[in-house]
Formats: structure tokens, C-alpha cells, sequence
């Protein structure tokens, strides 16, 4: 049985390792932190949203960016500080206008296909993650942002999504718990939520069940090539092993090996000499514990996404909600910054004010995004080592589909070689 070392075991890396084994491989992960999904993957905005697969290669977010800098609550935040990394990511996210509508498209197919083979695996392996399949409204408060949503319509239709405009009584409708007024809205059925977390590590559990070994607290040093397979060496991060500077790196050959490390897959892939211009752009997210009947009641069960303040909501199960958003360019800085999440818990209050704010557990998580806003997936210029990264905002979305197809890829390789 050929056997695979999956680097990563986020959302994307688990789901990838799954994928593998459901084709016959033997499969190691290897995971820097004590569990699976404990980076991005640990509180996003909970979102399997085809409705926002809508790239951001557009000269609107450019010039929004530009009004937004010196605004430290800025929907988009960037930090002028220069680096050759952000320079050379934002050259290439400029040079993609020009494929904004075919990169939306193909994301919103990518995004269908994927909801189809995440719903298959959560009741194959019985995963119990918060899922609530209520759809997703996104609304809008001005006719100028209503407008520009009704021209992505038009792609995410051609992609093959089923989203329909609504008034702003009929959003009330939909949503009996949100207060405000709005000038319209577009509501896709077919949408979904659910903790992510929950799923990673419901779903690294089945993978343990179907025979792969996890490999925790290990962080990989390099990706070497012998005559005929690939070798990961690691070191491992317990405690005892930080403490013990003479501790030993160990060795794990294999077939093949596909990199899902997030952020960190950027510097694996210059290793190697491949170019994976991941860039990480952090997010927030806060996590209102509905602890009395009144919040219970006051807080919305469809999710929501508000267009001018790029904000998204997510209700995991009856006692939590889930309010993220913001994107920042800062770099690897994972700082919880206090005027990048009151504007979240400020949201809450306005539109859902009989939510009482007594617990509420911030975070803060970097999205591995590509220039393109489309995962990268291919082969190294290595042999047998492939790439699974760069989902950006939609790795929760994306991640079932993009598995799949790598591993199809590694399938075929690993054929082809033996």
C-alpha cells in the first residue's frame, strides 16, 4: 500500500488525508500543534458559502483599501510597512483583475462541488458539527452595493448557484431576529454553517479510525527526495523535547507527500524551489455564549453577511453565535487587537440588541491566501509532492473539493511511477 505524508492537518490537510485514504493510501499526517485544527481552522466565521465566492481581484477593493488605511476599524486594513513578500503578493493580486470573472465563476463551481462531497463525508463518518442548513442572506443597505451584488449574481448564476434577490421586507421574513433597514438583499437556500473545528477534529478521528497515523507537536524541517521516494524530516515540539536541546530530528519516508500547511506552505515551497505566493491575511472572529433564553431567542439562526461592513455570522447550535470578519495585511502577526474587534461585538449590539455581551471569547486567525483567490493546487517540480493551500477566506467552502482533486492527482502519479 503506497504511502502518503499529508503536511497540515487544518480543515484542508485533513480533508486531504481523508480523500487519500478513501483511494487506498496509507497516510501520515504531520501537525506542528497538539490537535488538528487549532490555527485558521479553530473559529472562523462558520460559512459554507458559495454566495461568497465572489474573488476580490477588483479595482473596488483597491480603492476601498486606499480610503480604509488610515481607519484603524476598516473593514480591509493594510500595513504600509513594506516588505518583498507584500509587495510581490499585491502585484500579483493587481495582475489578476483582469481574471476576476473567470476566477469567480470557477470558484463558486469549485465551492458546489465541494458542499456536495463535505455533506457526503459528515454522514458517512457520523460528525456531529453544529450544522445548520438554513442558507445564507446577504444584505445590503444602499441601492450602490445592492447593485454591484446583482452583477455578481450574474456570475455566481453562470457558476451554477441558485441565489435570489429579496426585499427588504422579505429579508425580515427570512430573518425575524435582525433589526434594521435595508435596502435589499440576496438569499441562497442551498448555503450552510457549522463549526469548523468541530468538523476537523470529527474528521481526524475518522481518518484515525480508517488507519492514519497523526503525528502531533512536530514541526518539519525539510522535504528530501532518494531514489525513488520522498523524506520529511521533523522535530519534534513537546515540551520535554524544547527542554532537551540535544533532541534528535526524526525521519519519515514515503511515496509521496502533500503540503496543506497554511501560511506556512510558502516557505516549505522555497525549499523545495516552487513558488506558492501564500500570503497571510488575518481575520477575526468573536464567540457570543448564549447563556440565558433572552439571548437564545434574540440571536438569528440564518447567517448572515453584511456587505459594507464585510462582516459574517454563524449560529452553532442553540447556545453559541459566531460574528467574524475584518481582513488585515500585517503579516505573520496573530495579535488580538481590541479596535479590530470592537467593531464586531458593536455590530451584535446594533442589530441584535437583546444578545447579552457577558461572554464573549475573541480570536484571530491568518487566512493562507493566494493572489488569484484560488487555492493552489499542483504538483512540485519535485517528484510525487503536491500542494493543497492558499484558500484564502473560503478554506472552510473549498477545502472537500480541492482534496479530491489532489488527490486524484496523487493517485495518478503515484501510478504512473510504480
Amino acid at each position: 500500500m503506497p504511502h502518503i505524508i499529508v503536511i497540515g492537518a487544518g480543515i484542508t490537510g485533513v480533508t486531504t488525508a481523508y480523500a487519500l485514504l478513501k483511494r487506498g493510501f496509507d497516510v501520515t499526517v504531520i501537525e506542528r500543534h497538539r490537535y488538528a485544527g487549532m490555527e485558521t481552522s479553530f473559529a472562523n466565521g462558520g460559512q459554507l458559502s458559495a454566495s461568497n465566492a465572489e474573488v476580490w481581484n477588483h479595482a473596488s477593493t483597491i480603492l476601498k483599501g486606499l480610503s480604509w488605511m488610515m481607519r484603524k476599524d476598516a473593514p480591509l486594513l493594510f500595513n504600509p510597512s513594506p516588505s518583498w513578500h507584500k509587495l510581490s503578493w499585491i502585484s500579483e493580486f493587481v495582475a489578476q483583475i483582469p481574471h476576476y470573472r473567470r476566477n469567480t465563476v470557477e470558484t463558486t463551481r469549485l465551492a458546489i462541488q465541494a458542499r456536495k462531497h463535505l455533506f457526503e463525508i459528515a454522514e458517512r463518518e457520523k460528525i456531529d458539527f453544529d450544522h445548520e442548513r438554513r442558507g445564507i442572506l446577504h444584505i445590503y443597505r444602499d441601492r450602490k452595493g445592492f447593485e454591484h451584488a446583482t452583477s455578481v449574481n450574474a456570475l455566481l448564476r453562470e457558476g451554477g448557484l441558485d441565489r435570489r434577490a429579496v426585499t427588504s421586507e422579505e429579508i425580515h421574513a427570512i430573518e425575524p431576529a435582525l433589526r434594521g433597514t435595508y435596502y435589499g438583499g440576496f438569499f441562497t437556500p442551498s448555503d450552510s454553517t457549522g463549526d469548523i473545528h468541530k468538523f476537523t477534529r470529527g474528521l481526524a478521528h475518522a481518518c484515525e479510525r480508517l488507519g492514519a497515523r497523526f503525528i502531533y507537536d512536530a514541526a518539519v524541517g525539510e522535504i528530501a527526495h532518494l531514489r525513488d521516494s520522498v523524506e520529511v524530516v521533523w522535530r519534534p515540539l513537546t515540551p520535554a523535547a524544547n527542554a532537551d536541546r540535544s533532541a534528535a530530528s526524526e525521519r519519515i519516508s514515503a511515496q509521496g507527500c502533500v503540503v496543506c500547511a497554511g501560511t506556512a506552505s510558502r516557505a516549505i515551497a522555497n525549499a523545495l524551489g516552487d513558488r506558492v505566493n501564500v500570503y497571510p491575511v488575518k481575520g477575526y472572529s468573536i464567540t457570543v455564549h448564549l447563556d440565558t433564553q433572552q439571548s437564545q431567542q434574540s440571536a438569528p439562526w440564518v447567517s448572515l453577511l453584511d456587505d459594507k461592513a464585510k462582516i459574517v455570522t454563524s449560529r452553532l447550535g442553540t447556545d453559541r453565535f459566531r460574528v467574524a470578519g475584518t481582513a488585515e495585511f500585517n503579516g505573520f502577526n496573530k495579535d488580538i487587537r481590541a479596535d479590530r474587534i470592537r467593531p464586531l461585538a458593536d455590530w451584535t449590539r446594533e442589530l441584535f440588541p437583546g444578545i447579552e455581551m457577558t461572554k464573549v471569547v475573541p480570536w484571530s486567525g491568518l487566512r493562507p491566501m493566494m493572489p488569484s483567490m484560488l487555492p493552489c493546487m499542483k504538483a512540485s517540480r519535485r517528484p510525487n509532492v503536491f500542494y493543497n493551500t492558499g484558500h484564502g477566506h473560503l478554506g472552510w467552502t473549498l477545502s472537500a473539493a480541492t482534496s479530491e482533486i489532489v488527490a486524484e492527482k496523487v493517485r495518478q502519479a503515484v501510478a504512473e511511477s510504480g
